[in-house]
């Protein structure tokens, strides 16, 4: 499938670098690559990248938000739904917005529902489920183990 950018060009944010490989005549299935760190991200790195900016707003939201702090926090996510780079992943994104909109009542709230819309495309991509008991432990306060710990 080719998806392009909205100027028409190939879009490298919505393919992940394996898949590009795999699509290009230029290597043998035996030669190793190592993609630079400076490169433009590709459809995974942008897509970690968002969640865990997604995930680390939801886990810092206020335990008792405002109207305005409510109203911010529904616009960015309806923005990011809008602006996502790779135009299919968006587009997806609304879809699920309209069927599931954001839980803003508070910290707890919104990280719940944020960790289930993450968990919903996990299973369209085919990874693994995330155990949404764990959120405060994963963006917040770091695993019980101590290994987040300085």
């Amino acid at each position: 499938m080719d998806y392009v950018d909205r100027d028409g060009k190939p879009c490298k944010a919505c393919f992940s670098f394996e898949e590009m490989m795999k699509q290009s005549q230029k290597f043998s299935k035996k030669e190793k690559v190592e993609r630079r760190k400076d490169c433009p991200v590709d459809k995974d790195e942008l897509g970690r990248s968002t969640w865990n900016l997604l995930h680390t707003m939801a886990a810092y939201y206020p335990e008792k938000p405002n109207d305005r702090e409510k109203k911010d926090m529904n616009e960015t996510i309806h923005s990011i739904s809008k602006t996502y780079p790779c135009t299919h992943c968006a587009e997806d994104f609304r879809e699920d917005l309209k069927q599931h909109p954001p839980v803003l009542e508070n910290k707890d709230s919104l990280s719940k529902w944020m960790c289930e819309m993450h968990n919903r495309v996990n299973v369209k991509i085919g990874k693994e489920v995330f155990d949404c008991t764990k959120v405060r432990e994963r963006w917040l306060d770091g695993w019980k183990d101590g290994s987040c710990d300085p």
